[in-house]
């Protein structure tokens, strides 16, 4: 099936080839206008990773058109590995606009640890950079191996070495003890990392490899971002952030992590439309604990009006925190007082004052008798609001609610 699917895709794709690049990216734009209307998977989890970069201080109509220009953005990367398959000379399409310092290190035997981010078309900064000089990048491999070959065979064409995620660390090591710049993509949630810090305001988890490897060799980190223009991409080289070997790991780590996640907000800022906001860089749990439809990081809880049942959920309420420890939660309460570690509590005197326009909420726990929150949230980022009637007939139990919420959760 793997094979069937990679052959598929090279004959769809083949035209593509002999197609300008303005031609692709207005092809790219009206497939990815359809898949943002037609598949709310995407649409969903854009507009709510764009609600919840809370530094960005969006309106609905930005938030709206950046999800939008996303998954345009995402289709034109797409289409493009069949062009940068025939491409011989990237530099028609890419170029650097500072590559001087870089340059300059490399040629000084002084590899430089580049940490990038899914800007527009990420593949360009690799095959730009191996363009000019030797390089390794650490890779994720996807489960089509024929597919993933053929995207292998093209980061690879000019010289530059894919490095497998697990052997990271020592192929890491040992291209740049060679001479070679290494190039991480740092910007993907990755909650087994044991590392976290803020991304555009929210807690994210990210491997922090990058800042690992620079303070063992003492390999300076330049963050590269790219921007499209006019049918090109145009790369931008940070300025060296150089470790302090003398320091201890953990408060490096913590320093060399923060300026390059600094720098790379700071140009995702400047377009962004052109990042990845369909991806769940938010995700705060790996897959062993949750449910798949209850695995959502950013959670709405909605109370009851009613003073019977809510008394029966209150005693139980920390079992959200619990179950979700590091999520966001917000709740929607009738009365005054609710307290959970680290949530935004927020008071309600009607269902109208629940119904807003927020986008930031995967995952809703109406425990209300409200009938419009499941069809008016579902409307706009959820993919999941669930009732209490709903809890207890997956949990297939009439016990106290802290144990209905563990049956219907957890696996």
């Amino acid at each position: 099936m793997h094979r069937f699917s990679y052959l598929l895709i090279l004959i769809l794709t083949w035209p593509i080839r002999y197609m300008p690049y303005r031609m692709i990216h207005a092809l790219g734009a009206l497939l990815g206008s359809a898949l943002y209307h037609l598949f709310p998977k995407y649409r969903k989890r854009a507009l709510s990773n764009l609600a919840l970069a809370s530094s960005l201080k969006l309106t609905e109509e930005q938030i709206r058109l950046y999800a939008k220009e996303s998954i345009q953005n995402l289709i034109i990367t797409c289409l493009e590995y069949a062009k940068l398959d025939s491409e011989k000379q990237i530099q028609r399409i890419a170029s650097c606009v500072n590559p001087e310092e870089a340059d300059r290190l490399m040629k000084e035997s002084k590899p430089v640890i580049f940490f990038c981010g899914h800007q527009s078309n990420w593949e360009v900064l690799f095959l730009e950079g191996t363009s000019r000089m030797p390089g390794v990048a650490i890779g994720r491999p996807i489960e089509n191996k024929p597919l993933y070959s053929w995207i292998t065979s093209i980061r690879e064409k000019f010289g530059g070495k894919m490095i497998a995620s697990q052997n990271a660390i020592r192929e890491g090591l040992r291209g740049l003890k060679k001479g070679a710049f290494l190039g991480i993509v740092g910007d993907q949630g990755m909650p087994d990392s044991g590392y976290s810090s803020p991304f555009f305001g929210r807690t994210a988890w990210t491997s922090p490899i990058a800042a690992i490897l620079s303070h063992r060799t003492g390999s300076p980190i330049i963050v590269p971002t790219t921007h499209r223009k006019h049918g090109k991409y145009y790369i931008h080289y940070s300025e060296p952030i150089w470790p302090n070997t003398e320091a201890p790991l953990e408060i490096e780590t913590e320093r060399l992590m923060t300026a390059m996640l600094a720098n790379l907000e700071k140009k995702i800022a400047e377009a962004p439309g052109q990042w990845l906001w369909s991806h769940n860089r938010w995700k705060q749990q790996t897959r062993d604990l949750l449910k798949l439809k209850f695995r959502h990081e950013s959670i709405l809880i909605v109370l009851p009006e009613e003073k019977k049942q809510l008394g029966v959920i209150l005693p139980h309420l920390g079992t959200f925190r619990e179950i979700y420890p590091y999520e966001f939660i917000t709740i929607y309460t009738p009365i005054e007082g609710i307290v959970l570690e680290n949530a935004e509590i927020v008071s309600y005197q009607s269902e109208k004052d629940i119904l807003k326009s927020d986008y930031c909420f995967k995952l809703v726990f109406n425990l209300s008798a409200f009938g419009r929150i499941k069809r008016h949230y579902k409307r706009l980022a959820a993919f999941e609001v669930v009732s209490l009637p709903e809890l207890c007939a997956m949990a297939g139990c009439e016990a106290p609610f802290d144990q209905v919420l563990k049956k219907a959760i957890l696996k």
